[in-house]
């Protein structure tokens, strides 16, 4: 079967600004964000894409931009399904005031528990975006061949789902991953099981130095996870 690239937006005007964006209409990439779809290609030179399949939100399309224009020939496709979690009513709002939502505990500790106000439940957002990928691995690999490897331009909560499903850990447990924007993650599916190849990586070690200040930091002594994804080094 084939080997997915999944690679997360660069770093938007939400992530800086400390916003919960899910699908608000106008999160671009910020001028960091700009700069880091800038390198994508120049990252993945010399590895052979059978096609791009992107989120319809407008961040993962200006991520992939500098990527189509460098190859041209690249079949680019959009799936909604690898679109981000719908927030509902948490969407657009601080990250920071959420932190006071009796919801968010759950988010954090029993995710599979967790359905947004309005939205969909963090259940639902995984199963989606595996059955996404089950689709794919087979339209790709009965088009290109079973060693094909192709990428998915997603989201951070997204990405976390896929690689605990590919690890076979339960959703309870995803928020112990994080991926940083424009991050590159690789799994390699088989017949009998996924292989982790790569998980966030950037090439820049910047984001593992401590942080004087920063609105999504994680934070070791509470051990929560950004929901969303975060904004990586700053």
């Amino acid at each position: 079967m084939a080997t997915l690239i999944l690679v997360r937006h660069g770093r938007s005007t939400a992530n800086t600004a400390g916003l919960l964006a899910g699908w608000t209409p106008g999160v671009t990439l910020d001028g960091k964000g700009a700069a880091q779809a800038a390198a994508l290609p120049g990252r993945l030179a010399g590895l052979p894409l059978a096609a791009a399949v992107t989120s319809p939100l407008e961040r993962c399309a200006q991520t992939l931009a500098p990527l189509l224009a460098a190859r041209p020939d690249l079949p680019l496709h959009t799936d909604e399904r690898i679109g981000e979690c719908h927030y509902g009513d948490w969407s657009g709002r601080k990250l920071s005031e959420l932190a006071d939502e009796p919801l968010m505990e759950v988010v954090q500790q029993h995710p599979s528990a967790a359905a947004f106000p309005g939205g969909e439940s963090m259940r639902a957002m995984q199963a989606r975006a595996v059955d996404a990928v089950r689709d794919w691995n087979a339209r790709i690999g009965e088009q290109h061949g079973s060693d094909a490897v192709y990428l998915m331009c997603s989201h951070g909560d997204i990405i976390k789902s896929l690689v605990a499903d590919a690890l076979g850990m339960h959703l309870d447990l995803f928020q112990r991953i994080h991926v940083d924007p424009c991050s590159v993650t690789a799994i390699r599916y088989t017949r009998t099981r996924p292989f982790l190849l790569r998980l966030g990586d950037t090439g820049d070690f910047g984001s593992l130095a401590p942080r004087e200040s920063n609105a999504d930091k994680l934070t070791e002594d509470g051990g929560k996870a950004v929901v969303g994804g975060g904004a990586g080094a700053g």
